[in-house]
């Protein structure tokens, strides 16, 4: 982040030497152009900017009318500027030759950046369940701290009693209840590639919920295990997983047993395994692909049976 112990030292020495009025001067709001190569991104912004169709239409739009409503920036030590609000719309200027932007410049804090930078995203309609982890969990944090810092007796508040309060206020300011944040903050301790197949709607919420309790080495055996038995998890079955690994009883054989339990309502299925039948096809060729390549190969084995039969 920009700001650190010696920055905030030194703004609380400024202090004794301005005025209240100055100092609530300092912090209201400026519009300026600024240059789009003097602005930096937001460290570890949570929100993706995707090259998608909207993403096109809002290039067309900077590159007939300019921005319309200005992104929000703040000031770092070194002349420059980092983005809060408006890494969309800074993309698309750039897509669209543009070299300045109009901004509104904010001096805030580290946490009050955090605050502002979730707080403008988070009413998007179209969200990724991981963009949602770690926004909340970013913003979560620095109200944390924000609220656990010492009070005149110099005693800070509970752990627990902090984070349960500073939960409370995140949801009543978001579009999710409060134990919802709990499940979106439970799939930041999720391995990238499972936290990849909730975004693709491949695990639903609430098993990736409960495969977040794995450990990493159990979720990396995982991802081999669902990718050699070509499933995922249902909920019922994360569970399972969840309760082996808290009696440190998890392992490759019992997650292949689980994932080989039959599902409700699931039809029953013939496996074999890849190895057999790997050579017959260009490495990389996805299952469905096999699978239909098989099945029309065994209709064209029926028809020239018949053939012969007749």
């Amino acid at each position: 982040m920009v700001k650190n112990s010696s920055a905030s030292l030194l703004t609380s020495v400024d202090d004794l030497f301005t005025t209240q009025e100055e100092r609530d001067e300092a912090k209201r709001e400026t519009i300026m152009e600024i240059p789009l190569s003097q602005i930096s991104d937001f460290p570890n912004h949570p929100f993706k900017v995707k090259m998608d169709e909207s993403m096109s239409d809002l290039v067309e739009s900077v590159k007939s009318y300019g921005v319309l409503s200005p992104v929000i920036v703040r000031p770092k030590d070194n002349g420059e500027y980092e983005m809060i609000a408006g890494h969309r719309r800074k993309r698309a200027s750039e897509l669209a030759g543009k070299e300045n932007i109009k901004c509104i410049v904010q001096d805030v804090t580290d946490d009050e950046a955090i605050i502002l930078m979730v707080d403008s995203n988070l009413q998007r309609e179209k969200l990724l369940p991981s963009e949602k982890a770690f926004a909340y969990k970013m913003k979560l944090d620095a109200m944390k701290r924000q609220g656990g810092r010492p009070k005149e007796n110099g005693v800070p508040m509970g752990h627990h009693f902090l984070e349960g309060k500073s939960r409370e206020i995140l949801a009543d300011n978001s579009p999710d209840s409060n134990t919802q944040i709990q499940r979106y903050i439970r799939l930041t301790h999720l391995l990238q590639p499972l936290l990849d197949m909730v975004d693709e709607g491949k695990i639903a919420m609430r098993p990736a919920v409960e495969l977040s309790y794995l450990t990493q080495n159990e979720q990396e055996i995982l991802l081999n295990t669902m990718e050699w038995e070509d499933c995922t998890p249902s909920h019922v079955q994360a569970i399972k997983m969840r309760q082996f690994s808290q009696e440190g009883k998890l392992n490759e054989g019992v997650i292949q047993s689980i994932l080989q339990e039959e599902k409700p309502n699931q039809k029953e299925q013939f496996r074999m395994p890849k190895e057999r039948i790997s050579k017959y096809f260009v490495p990389g060729t996805s299952n469905q692909k096999i699978e239909e390549t098989i099945i029309k190969a065994l209709e064209l084995y029926r028809k020239r049976k018949r053939e012969v039969e007749k």
